[in-house]
């Protein structure tokens, strides 16, 4: 790839550009996905006072816009990737803890969770062996699915020079910095560019393919259009066959 204006390998700062632009935010994500989750089974198995007090606290949370409030937490904290990756966690969690609680009550109308409830079974053990497991998947999906738009806000930060700073390599400050020589040398635009595109549209494939994998409506369907081809590929054979 060669290397940027100032003489620095351009492929070397790519792969170094990995860990705040993605694993990072892998860590951002697990920690935001902990406290919803944590929070959305009490919301959502519970109900009652509890649920009602969860759900006024996240509902304040989600009343402020994602770049806003991240905005305000580094012009309070300071410039610092771990400033950006602390208002992710803040802001986040109440978004995964409400949709958390949305499966939860859902699940917890099944027969067989009123009749673990009837028998006397403590909530915990309840929780841990009949809705947790029904709700991995949604969990799954929907965490994926958040882990795009995260790796395109920080290095939309980046970019803005509020992420990480220099000399350190990230993703959206190398797009910066090529934005100063964008007219003379526009090819190094074209390196992180890409990299963020492929890692985004890759977490995004990987969203659908779980979605299509865990839900049993989406899997019906597609075992449902094989089914159709395969007989319609059949049906092309046979007649051929028989003329």
């Amino acid at each position: 790839m060669g290397n940027d204006h100032l003489g620095r390998c351009i492929l070397s700062r790519l792969i170094y550009g990995i860990g705040p632009s993605v694993l990072w935010v892998l860590v951002a994500l697990a920690l935001s996905v902990v406290i919803g989750a944590l929070l959305g089974f009490i919301a959502g198995y519970f109900r009652g006072k509890v649920d009602a007090f969860i759900m006024r606290i996240c509902d304040v949370m989600l009343s402020f816009p994602l770049y806003v409030m991240t905005l305000a937490i580094v012009g309070i904290l300071g410039v610092g990737l771990e400033n950006i990756l602390i208002a992710f966690i803040v802001m986040k969690w109440a978004w995964f803890a409400r949709v958390i609680r949305t499966s939860v009550m859902q699940y917890s109308e099944l027969d067989y969770v009123k009749f673990a409830k009837a028998s006397g079974i403590r909530d915990s053990k309840i929780i841990y062996k009949h809705i947790i497991p029904v709700t991995f998947a949604d969990i799954a999906v929907i965490s994926s699915s958040a882990i795009g738009s995260m790796i395109l806000q920080i290095s939309g930060f980046s970019f803005l020079g509020l992420g990480i700073q220099a000399p350190n390599a990230e993703w959206g400050m190398m797009l910066n910095e090529a934005r100063e020589v964008m007219f003379t040398r526009p090819e190094l635009m074209l390196a992180p560019g890409l990299a963020i595109i492929i890692i985004v549209s890759t977490f995004n494939f990987l969203s659908d393919a779980l979605q299509a994998a865990l839900d049993p409506k989406l899997m019906t369907s597609t075992a449902a259009f094989h089914k159709h081809r395969v007989v319609s590929k059949i049906r092309v054979r046979n007649k051929e066959v028989t003329e």
